[in-house]
């Protein structure tokens, strides 16, 4: 039975922890740094907060940022990879193993990848999936850098780009400028690699097509199963960070996805759910949450997950849970208090 992989769900490559070792740091450290348990070396699957706070870890263990970037992308043994990124060396020339790339690393979250040809010029854009907040300084460069040396050991050849931008502050710009080869921009609007458009045309000296005839169709069937889930989730994280004083509409959950509203209600029809149903889902799960919180009264309750008036907000929470916000409410805190007062009493006895 393969496990389901949601967004919250990060995979760890074995070969990350052996580059770290190789790099002097320990993954005993890298876990205590972070403040995460040792057995987190062994996980080989990690919460997203888990993810980003190990790279964290290894920015803060590595020191300057630039050096830490450029350290781990050439020491990173390819054979190491996963599956999904595996599939990307054997590809049949740079466009294909780009391509390839940006497609599974849907598999990958939280971070996705925009490959856009115009031009002489090729643009490769990472945007940060499910929050607004950018990644840690330093996965935003490995990434990157990552997408160069994929270039770089494919064709056999020393490519480089024609611009990097960096929304933040990168450490050295001059170590990052001497890898990529080119301008290294900080500071910028959006995290892009900027590529030359004639470079993606190389072939790759590592093509292996029996191989990819393998990895190809069972990542499909991975990628196939994991997009039904996440948009299902996406969705309701976009309906939960809209809800405050008003009531998102699929047009503009739709927009925030990239695709027509006609196109999310499709996916969300095959996925056995519609905007109306993870709306309510949203709404139900969010009213939960904020009445467990004696410090916001029910009004304030109301006003948070949409609705205008705390009458509308007291029949759909009938609906939901058959007692009202207030009976809930008691209800909930006082079971916490007595399940909080018998385990202070067994501790103590």
């Amino acid at each position: 039975m393969k496990k389901s992989h949601t967004s919250d769900h990060i995979k760890i490559p074995p070969g990350f922890w052996t580059g770290l070792y190789q790099l002097g740091i320990s993954a005993h450290d890298v876990a205590c740094k972070a403040r995460l348990p040792l057995t987190i070396i062994h996980e080989p699957v990690v919460t997203s907060v888990q993810y980003l706070a190990i790279w964290q870890a290894y920015s803060d263990l590595i020191g300057d940022t630039a050096k830490g970037i450029v350290k781990l992308a050439t020491v990173f043994e390819t054979a190491k990879y996963p599956p999904t990124v595996l599939a990307t060396y054997h590809a049949r020339d740079y466009r294909d193993a780009l391509n390839r790339m940006a497609r599974y690393k849907q598999l990958c979250p939280p971070e996705t990848l925009r490959v856009t040809e115009e031009g002489e010029h090729c643009t490769i854009e990472l945007e940060w999936l499910y929050t607004k907040q950018p990644g840690p300084p330093m996965l935003t460069g490995i990434t990157l850098a990552c997408l160069l040396e994929l270039g770089r050991r494919g064709t056999g050849q020393p490519l480089t780009a024609q611009l990097v931008e960096f929304s933040q502050s990168m450490g050295d710009v001059q170590v990052l400028e001497a890898y990529f080869g080119c301008s290294v921009q900080v500071g910028a609007k959006c995290n892009r690699l900027t590529l030359y458009r004639r470079d993606l045309d190389r072939t790759f000296v590592s093509y292996n097509q029996e191989l990819l005839e393998i990895l190809t169709p069972a990542l499909d069937r991975s990628l196939d199963e994991q997009c039904s889930r996440s948009i299902t989730e996406a969705v309701k994280w976009i309906i939960k960070r809209s809800l405050t004083g008003g009531r998102p509409d699929i047009q503009a959950v739709a927009k925030e996805l990239r695709m027509s509203d006609r196109t999310l209600q499709r996916r969300l029809t095959d996925d056995n759910t519609s905007f109306k149903q993870l709306l309510t889902q949203a709404r139900h799960e969010q009213a939960l949450e904020y009445l467990a919180d004696p410090s916001l009264d029910i009004k304030e309750v109301a006003f948070l997950i949409g609705y205008e008036d705390q009458n509308s907000f007291y029949r759909a929470f009938r609906l939901w849970e058959g007692d009202t916000p207030s009976n809930w409410r008691t209800t909930h805190l006082d079971t916490n208090s007595i399940s909080k007062e018998s385990l202070g009493r067994s501790t103590i006895y």
